[in-house]
């Protein structure tokens, strides 16, 4: 990444919109899945504690370039969940989603100590091809795929990586 990225860590009102922006221009959500997206930074906004944590990508202007959303499985001794990372398409290919996904990696070893699990889950459909790599390239390990799971001939891919 040639420009300068700047690292936050707390949501803030215009990120609800801008997250189902870049979620939306992806173009490998529903719509429901981008209103989710957006719903769980207004849920962090009115609940500090409710279990999201969020790191977000700027730029120099401040422009929202990605950003990463994880929480702690509750049920697990160290288990957690990356349940979104989304980089908008004009930066992609720049480094931006490995370095969010470094980010919150450091983050989560930090808060939940070594030997800490994240579980991360997409889908089977050929569109994903590259995101399945790209955990792959991240050292994730596939450890489930589970067929027909979202919809008929979309199944749910499931890695893991140990931090």
């Amino acid at each position: 990444m040639r420009e300068k990225i700047t690292w936050r860590f707390e949501p803030k009102q215009s990120d609800v919109a801008r997250v189902k922006e870049i979620i939306e221009a992806t173009g490998f959500f529903k719509p429901a899945e981008a209103d989710c997206a957006a719903e769980l930074v207004a849920i962090a906004l009115a609940n500090a504690e409710s279990g999201y944590h969020f790191i977000f990508a700027e730029d120099a202007s401040g422009k929202l370039l990605g950003y990463a959303c994880y929480g702690r499985d509750e049920m697990t001794r160290r288990g957690w969940d990356l349940y979104w990372i989304a980089v908008d398409p004009v930066t992609q290919g720049m480094g931006v989603g490995k370095i969010l996904i470094k980010q919150t990696e450091r983050l989560i070893h930090e808060k939940g100590g070594p030997g800490s699990r994240i579980i991360v889950e997409t889908s089977g459909r050929p569109q994903y091809e590259p995101t399945r790599q790209f955990y792959l390239r991240c050292d994730y390990v596939e450890i489930g795929h589970f067929p027909d799971y979202y919809d008929d001939g979309d199944g749910k891919v499931t890695y893991l990586k140990v931090v």
